[in-house]
């Protein structure tokens, strides 16, 4: 399997996996679950999981690139079949989106370790509603934050900034591994 292949099914698969075992789940929170997995596995072994990128707005980190896919409907369509719009009940208008799928995600796309991490942020974040994971990606000193005070809102949060509390891996190793990702995209194609 390529490369980008691979990270598309990563993708696919842990939001299929949070579907299925997260309630609650809007929009905004599958975009907070995604940073989680990603921030978190960086964090102790130097590479994101699902290879997206997040930009710090308003309301958190946002993979823009996944944001504008599901909003032109041109995500994968295991994704788009996970999408409700939810509707004012009196006006009928669309008030935001809604994930649920009865389709099982496929864990052997993952590591181990990516599948500990996957059910570690599931199970904390089970029953949590997204005003409430906005208070913790934008505590102090938190990427979301450093990237907001750094560079403003819309800016690309640097995975690098999760290494501050807690290392588990030194900035060096970090550094490599991201830069070796990155080579490996350029020689295997990038994503379209």
């Amino acid at each position: 399997m390529k490369l980008q292949d691979l990270a598309k099914e990563k993708r696919i698969n842990a939001i299929l996996y949070f579907c299925k075992h997260t309630k609650f789940l809007t929009e905004t929170k599958l975009y907070k679950l995604l940073y989680f997995l990603d921030f978190l596995h960086f964090k102790e072994v130097g590479r994101p999981v699902t290879d997206l990128e997040y930009f710090a707005w308003n309301f958190g980190p946002v993979p823009s690139k996944l944001f504008f896919e599901i909003k032109e409907k041109k995500a994968p369509k295991e994704i788009l079949k996970c999408i409700i719009e939810e509707k004012n009940k009196l006006t009928g208008k669309k008030i935001g989106l809604s994930f649920k799928s009865f389709q099982s995600p496929d864990l052997d796309v993952f590591s181990e370790r990516e599948i500990e991490i996957l059910k570690k942020v599931a199970d904390i974040f089970r029953d949590a509603k997204a005003k409430d994971m906005t208070e913790i990606t934008h505590l102090e000193n938190e990427p979301w934050q450093k990237t907001i005070e750094s560079k403003g809102e819309r800016a690309k949060i640097d995975f690098l900034l999760s290494l501050d509390k807690g290392k588990k891996i030194d900035d060096e190793l970090a550094k490599e591994r991201l830069k070796l990702s990155g080579e490996m995209k350029q020689l295997f194609g990038e994503e379209k």
